[in-house]
């Protein structure tokens, strides 16, 4: 792949420059909704997707109604933008009409689907540099420097468009292989995970708290990742939402690695993943360890985890909310048996059938996008 890439540098004879934002974009402050809770949530025509300050799924909360926006004076925004977050490190690139709440926007004439993902993955390297203490805003963004590729005095989007169209057809061929080496291009549901979901609307819930279900505990030591070098083997987990957390790999003494099977917790972002092998982490991560009384995979904790997110929905970025004491009080809600005890085979079960559910997207989309890029695939 490195070698395409470097093909392709040498094609356009491209030179890299650093970029203020604030030379590129026209800057948007959008102010924060009045109530989130009371706009009409719209899976219709009449729906825009609504964007809020999250570090997950694109920033993407949920489609509300439009009209209702409109009558209330938050009107939606033209898509076509790269979207920033104002008290929390969030970024994604926006290609249809939305609403949003409490979010900074970039736009520019020249911008599209392909150099917006591009740039706005080159803001998201950034955007370790923010925490509670030092928020962005617009003037922090705009005078934040990228790194663009130029030709002829020009930012080369010829070439932008090419790289990210070479990484797609890469991607999609490592992904149509993986699918069927694992087996995971066969989505039909067992018998159990059928059962599962026909019992799911059925089920009762119960409340635990997280104290319960973990013991919650400090890292063995805290390696910061300025002064560590990265290229090494094991895992090095951070606050960060993408890679499952995983920021990087480093080479240090192993007597400092946090068991495998925990989840990590970033306790300023609320940032949580399992994590199936032992890891270093950085500042201000937390590990949860199951109890004995646990049965606990990484199946279960993905349920899990989906729960704590339901309940952390409230809380704040860089909260007291998240210190160990309220943490353990935290309460979530687990499906049970009739004796009420956890149902763990429910739980496994749901997570298997909604994992092929999602595949069984992927594998279709893949197809389709497979045919598309044929061409570039065999380059």
């Amino acid at each position: 792949m490195q070698d395409k890439l470097k093909e392709l540098e040498e094609k356009y004879g491209v030179d890299w420059r650093n970029v203020n934002l604030g030379s590129l974009f026209e800057f948007e402050a959008i102010k924060q909704a009045k109530s989130q809770r009371e706009i009409p949530t719209d899976n219709s025509e009449n729906g825009v997707p609504y964007i809020v300050q999250s570090m997950f799924n694109n920033m993407f909360s949920r489609n509300v109604n439009k009209q209702y926006l409109i009558e209330h004076n938050e009107a939606p925004v033209s898509g076509n933008r790269i979207v920033l977050g104002v008290t929390l490190p969030a970024v994604s690139y926006q290609p249809k009409e939305f609403g949003a709440s409490q979010v900074i926007t970039a736009k520019a004439n020249w911008l599209n689907q392909k150099n917006g993902v591009f740039i706005a993955t080159a803001i998201s390297k950034l955007m370790y540099q923010f925490s509670y203490g030092r928020k962005p805003g617009v003037q922090i963004y705009k005078d934040m420097e990228i790194k663009m590729p130029y030709q002829n005095n020009e930012i080369a989007f010829d070439y932008i468009n090419d790289f990210v169209e070479t990484l797609e057809a890469e991607r999609l061929a490592t992904l149509e292989a993986y699918l069927k080496v694992t087996g995971l291009n066969n989505v039909a549901l067992s018998v159990k995970e059928r059962a599962s979901l026909d019992k799911l609307g059925e089920a009762d819930f119960k409340k635990f708290t997280i104290n319960q279900l973990f013991e919650i505990s400090t890292p063995k030591k805290k390696f910061n990742a300025n002064t560590i070098s990265f290229g090494g083997k094991l895992p090095y987990v951070a606050r960060g939402e993408n890679n499952n957390g995983i920021r990087g790999y480093i080479d240090e003494d192993e007597k400092y690695l946090n068991a495998g099977n925990t989840i990590s917790f970033g306790q300023d972002t609320a940032t949580m993943f399992y994590q199936e092998k032992p890891y270093f982490t950085g500042d201000k991560i937390k590990i949860f360890t199951a109890k004995n009384s646990v049965k606990f995979d990484k199946k279960i904790a993905w349920f899990i985890i989906s729960s704590m997110r339901k309940s952390f929905s409230t809380f704040s970025w860089g909260s007291s909310s998240y210190n160990v004491d309220i943490l353990n009080k935290t309460e979530i809600k687990l499906p049970v048996k009739s004796d009420g005890k956890i149902d763990y085979e429910l739980m496994s079960n749901l997570v298997s059938a909604i994992q092929k559910f999602v595949i069984k997207g992927v594998v279709e989309w893949v197809d389709k996008r497979i045919e598309l890029t044929r061409g570039a695939i065999k380059k």
